[in-house]
């Protein structure tokens, strides 16, 4: 029961699977319990969103501009720069191959089918501000106190990050297992959970093989930097890569991933610096599944996958991965506010997001946190070259 408590991906999977099955066979009555429940969190999604934009963002930016030396300003570029190619590169795979695979696949809009369980009430949780809003404020508040000396302004928001990552992790994600059966509990009932399962199949396999050639390109480019065969840095990263499967946290691995990038010759001040720092602001692998679960559910709900459109997507979740914490799904919160405010994305299409995510959330972050190491020996290389001091 500690492991089932403990392991949100298997509590999605029995969410998943239970809700699939017991669609068709419970009371209606009863169903309409969990889509009021459905109606209840997912207003108050919607109305947290713009929060968590908020608390997430303001600190990240604001703490990584603070005294920000030419050490802190390139690890912070080619990590976004990591995360950017990876959100790119899912999206040419993606839109290649996904229409082929899904062209089976059609799936109608959630909330606009003709059978679905009532709920039997709703309360309005109305947001205090829209996502686009939560966002500027967000961008010209963190910009604010990182070039000015506003402690006390830093302070309120470091602490209103702690206020919100509790409420993700004690009000959210402990209820998300519950959510996600009612969304698949009234798929179920109105006979479009077939099409979502056998997406879910089709698209795991891409995203794997991607997460592989991500994590091999980006050795090459450090292997070739630093002068170090690619396969063998990878090699001495496993142990960190396997840590992260069971951690599902960046966060978590942080001493297993500083041990072995140690091991591949990076100056242990400089894994000091680098390994953290990516473990916050560096997360190819969940942009990457991201980009691609959209795509796969833009496609099966018929949308139109805009090449401008997603191409403001993948910059914007790359600055939003930036903020995303390092926690089993940090990632996908944080990008919730995107998903909206860019893609149009609904609260039930959103839970779908969340569901394919985390169904595949350990590969993510292992890819994650191996990029990690390959992102130190590069620093490493070019502070030796320039001579940037480690303490930058």
């Amino acid at each position: 029961m500690k492991f089932l408590k403990n392991n949100l991906l298997i509590q999605i999977i029995i969410a998943i699977v239970l809700g699939s099955v017991l669609g068709n066979r419970l009371p209606e009555s009863i169903g309409r319990i969990f889509s009021t429940f459905n109606s209840v969190f997912g207003g108050f999604l919607k109305f947290i969103v713009p929060l968590i934009i908020i608390g997430l963002i303001v600190p990240a930016i604001g703490n990584i501009g603070k005294n920000a030396g030419k050490l802190l300003l390139i690890t912070t570029a080619i990590a976004y720069s990591s995360t950017l190619f990876a959100g790119f590169i899912s999206y040419g795979v993606s839109i290649t191959t996904f229409p082929n695979i899904l062209a089976t696949e059609q799936l109608g809009n959630i909330t606009e089918s003709t059978k679905n369980l009532e709920s039997y009430f709703d309360i309005a949780m109305p947001p205090m501000f829209d996502v686009m809003s939560a966002l500027v404020i967000s961008f010209l508040l963190g910009i604010g106190i990182s070039k000015g000396n506003f402690t006390y302004l830093e302070g309120v928001f470091n602490d209103f990050q702690s206020i919100i990552m509790s409420v993700i992790n004690k009000a959210i994600i402990p209820f998300l297992p519950l959510f996600i059966f009612g969304i698949f509990l009234n798929m179920t009932y109105n006979g479009q959970v077939f099409v979502v399962l056998d997406t879910f199949v089709k698209i795991i396999g891409v995203i794997f093989i991607l997460h592989v050639f991500v994590l091999v390109f980006q050795y090459v480019i450090a292997g070739t930097i630093s002068k170090q065969n690619p396969f063998m840095l990878m090699k001495n990263m496993l142990p960190a890569y396997f840590t992260a499967l069971g951690t599902q946290s960046s966060a978590a691995t942080i001493p297993i991933t500083l041990e072995q990038t140690i091991k591949n010759n990076v100056d242990p001040k400089i894994g000091g610096f680098t390994v953290p720092l990516c473990a916050t602001i560096h997360l190819a692998g969940s942009t990457l599944k991201i980009v691609a679960c959209a795509i796969a559910l833009m496609l099966v709900q018929g949308q139109t996958v805009d090449f401008t459109l997603m191409v403001g997507f993948i910059f914007m979740l790359g600055i939003t991965m930036v903020a995303a914490p390092g926690v089993p799904g940090g990632a996908i919160m944080a990008s919730l506010g995107v998903l909206a405010s860019i893609l149009g994305f609904d609260m039930e299409q959103q839970s779908l997001m969340i569901a394919l995510y985390i169904a595949m959330d350990s590969f993510g972050t292992a890819c994650n946190v191996m990029g990690d190491g390959a992102i130190a020996i590069i620093v490493n290389k070019i502070s030796k070259s320039k001579t940037i001091p480690a303490e930058a």
